[in-house]
């Protein structure tokens, strides 16, 4: 397997299990440093790495009216204030070709969303940039369909390359987490992180909005490093009912030590 590496921070082989955490989208700056700082706080008294994570857009909302972010000039002043001020390395999904350039400047990391990962110019313009891609299989994709998908992004020489299970659909407005599918991508020879929290995601599942069931992120997680993963993905908020976005599948701040200090356990075990 090969090991990606975010400003010192080593993903794969043997190494740590990583971090990707934050709100799922910017809310506002006060809250992206408040949550920054907690969490780095969290991770760093507990040894693990951390990446923070946030979105300057949710392009890919159901309904209109959904909250989608501050857009791209805007988002990416608070990601980079975040960057500069809390001394963390940033992840951000980009939803069009004409965002990379510009979030590639700030982002150590550029993530391209489970609907567009078969979207072949997005995947080759972030890989062009020569940042980190994180390519989320798609809900509706088997693990080995993302092997093509790897091709794209390896074809313009970036091998700096992770990828993220988010769960798989079940039916309507559901979806499930097959764990084989961790060991099958991590064939492939990339690190592979496991999104606990849209793997409990409910889309749709409010009629105009998803839904979650945040109840099953901890053990979901424990089950996922368990199995064998190289990082946890999870969507965090101070107060996840009053979040903007994604707020039923979010955990709360308050329950992340917890958590980490069980996943650090089971880690170590396997080691």
């Amino acid at each position: 397997m090969r090991e990606v590496k975010v400003q010192g921070i080593k993903i794969g082989r043997n190494n740590s299990l990583v971090l990707i955490a934050g709100p799922c989208v910017i809310e506002s700056e006060s809250l992206c440093l408040k949550t920054a700082k907690m969490i780095k706080g969290i991770a760093s008294e507990l040894k693990i790495p951390y990446i923070f994570k946030s979105s300057f857009d949710k392009a890919n909302r159901l309904s209109l009216d959904s909250f989608r972010g501050p857009g791209l000039k805007k988002g990416l002043e608070v990601l980079a204030k975040v960057k500069d001020k809390i001394k963390v390395p940033i992840l951000t999904d980009i939803h069009c070709s004409k965002e990379v350039a510009a979030a590639a400047k700030v982002a150590d990391i550029l993530q391209i969303p489970a609907f567009l990962c078969r979207q072949t110019d997005i995947v080759v313009a972030a890989a062009k940039t020569g940042r980190v891609v994180n390519i989320k299989k798609g809900q509706f994709l088997a693990p080995w369909d993302i092997l093509p998908i790897i091709k794209k992004a390896e074809s313009t020489g970036n091998h700096n390359i992770i990828i993220t299970e988010r769960g798989t659909s079940f039916g309507y407005n559901n979806l499930v987490t097959d764990f084989r599918a961790l060991a099958i991508m991590r064939d492939f020879g990339y690190p592979v992180i496991y999104d606990a929290t849209h793997s409990v995601q409910l889309p749709g599942g409010k009629g105009a909005s998803s839904g979650g069931q945040r109840q099953f992120v901890e053990g979901l997680s424990r089950a996922a490093v368990a199995f064998g993963c190289d990082g946890l993905f999870l969507e965090v908020h101070p107060d996840p009912d009053k979040a903007a976005c994604d707020g039923p599948n979010m955990i709360d701040l308050d329950l992340l030590a917890r958590l980490l200090r069980q996943v650090k356990k089971i880690k170590e075990a396997l080691i």
